[in-house]
């Protein structure tokens, strides 16, 4: 009997390892079972998965942006490594660890050349690009992504490895990494070192975080990496929820108050802290949707800006994102609406029109962009399934064979978009 027990108990350890890997060794990760989505917050885990499965199958709409993003991959592979150290000018505080930039629509005031900047909302002034670590961090946040993704669908180590290489430099090498604040973030020469509206310019971390979710066993990103970003992660997020430019960004009613319940959702998703997700995200409803959003769907805020259509569009991006953080923990901003109709849906439907053709009564500087609002109702159709917005969707473009986000694009879209 003993013998038939320790036989039965074996077969039973022998299906669990099959099943969900065997434990991790030399510190690395544990490799995910084929079953397994993987752990995203903004992409969406199980269309990862499918979209997975539909590549082993031999899929062939998935074939052109596979192919698309594996020759971006080979790009990544020889991006980077990129360093907020590597500036030629230092911050205030004297450390060139410290993240800086400067405010883009503030220019020098002809009236009086040596006085401080004034505000051209709109116009981006080139002296920007004497502070490069935005365009760094810009640049590392796409090779990452690429390459984790480029991982997770082709298994390939190489782009795990190379993407855990930009990752230890920018947040964990102590000769490279940045330091977890944006104290002199969107500075005004003349005025200050730095402001709370320059939070918007980490937005991009979001994306950091899934794509670490999919390097999750491979064999370069070991549980020390992953601990160590974590740790970097815990630290900022303390930052911006405790700072003074962190608070005056959190009371920022525009899209910066968006962006930054977008970011600290996020990653307090990615460190476990599900109950701070979830009261932002819920607290999203009456502090952002209700605030930003007219009954008709306006969104004045936005469009008082010179550039009211980007703003509009870009406000109603984060909106749409944190409505999909929301999916992870049972918070649902899409369907939340006020008792006078102020909601996520009315203000896409709102600016749908304008994409489709119709005149923009409002400002907007520069280029007159209506495709910029195609990824946003297609990220919705995912939620909104009736036969009204399902037949705005199929008005749309069809979507281009090599675009990487036709990947994840559920079927039923996939089959109305995909020529």
């Amino acid at each position: 009997m003993h013998q038939k027990r320790y036989h039965q108990l074996v077969i039973a350890h022998l299906i669990i390892v099959f099943l969900l890997g065997s434990p991790a060794t030399n510190g690395t990760t544990r490799q995910k079972g084929p079953a397994e989505a993987p752990r995203a917050f903004i992409l969406d885990g199980v269309a990862l998965r499918a979209a997975k499965q539909r590549i082993r199958a031999g899929d062939n709409s998935s074939i052109e942006a596979l192919h698309k993003l594996e020759a971006d991959a080979q790009k990544a592979l020889a991006a980077g490594p990129f360093s907020v150290t590597t500036k030629e000018a230092a911050p205030p505080s004297g450390d060139k660890h410290d993240y800086m930039s400067q405010a883009p629509y503030f220019w020098r005031d002809p009236k009086s050349p040596t006085g401080p900047y004034i505000r051209r909302d709109g116009e981006r002034n080139p002296e920007i690009n004497k502070y490069p670590d935005h365009q760094s961090m810009d640049r590392m946040v796409s090779a990452v992504e690429t390459l984790a993704l480029a991982y997770y669908f082709k298994e390939d180590e190489a782009c795990a490895a190379r993407a855990a290489v930009l990752l230890r430099a920018w947040f964990l090498d102590p000769a490279t990494r940045m330091n977890p604040n944006l104290q002199y973030a969107q500075a005004i020469p003349g005025v200050n070192t730095g402001r709370g509206i320059g939070l918007i310019e980490t937005r991009g971390l979001t994306r950091v975080v899934d794509a670490v979710g999919l390097l999750v066993g491979s064999k370069a990103w070991t549980q020390s990496d992953q601990k160590g970003v974590e740790e970097w992660f815990g630290r900022f997020l303390n930052w911006m929820l405790d700072s003074k430019n962190g608070r005056d960004e959190s009371a920022a009613k525009n899209n910066h108050g968006t962006y930054y319940d977008l970011q600290t959702a996020s990653f307090a998703l990615f460190l476990g802290k599900r109950d701070l997700a979830a009261g932002i995200l819920q607290a999203a409803k009456q502090k952002r949707i209700a605030v930003q959003i007219e009954p008709d769907g306006r969104q004045p805020l936005e469009l008082a800006r010179t550039r009211a259509w980007s703003y509009s569009v870009g406000n109603l991006d984060g909106l749409t994102l944190m409505a999909r953080l929301g999916e992870n923990v049972g918070v649902d901003l899409w369907s939340y609406q006020t008792k006078d109709g102020r909601g996520i849906r009315r203000a896409i439907e709102y600016l749908v029109p304008f994409a489709m053709g119709k005149k923009w009564p409002y400002q907007q500087l520069g280029d007159w962009q209506p495709q910029a609002l195609f990824p946003v109702m297609r990220r919705a159709a995912t939620r909104y399934t009736d036969a009204e917005y399902q037949s705005r969707i199929s008005k749309l473009p069809p979507v281009d064979h090599q675009d990487r986000g036709s990947l994840l694009l559920p079927s039923h879209l996939r089959a109305d978009q995909l020529q």
